[in-house]
């Protein structure tokens, strides 16, 4: 899977919603990557895959939501 920073933001919202992911990416520590907040992390350069899955670990997201939600193709 790859995240691009766009991407990492779906998630985020899709996930936890749009207003409280802005919350949970400013006040979320997350330890296994310096201590930083996610918005730290992205802008340290930590790649945006490797936040989005320390959030999921810290936020308990079932792995069968990892990937984001399946969107059925538009014919």
């Amino acid at each position: 899977m790859n995240v691009r920073l766009s991407d990492f933001w779906r998630l985020m919202d899709e996930e936890f919603g749009s207003n409280y992911s802005r919350v949970l990416a400013a006040d979320l520590v997350l330890t296994s990557l310096g201590g930083r907040t996610a918005a730290e992390a992205l802008a340290a350069g930590i790649p945006p895959k490797a936040v989005w899955l320390e959030v999921c670990e810290m936020q308990e997201v079932p792995a069968e939501r990892r990937l984001g939600r399946d969107i059925k193709p538009s014919r």
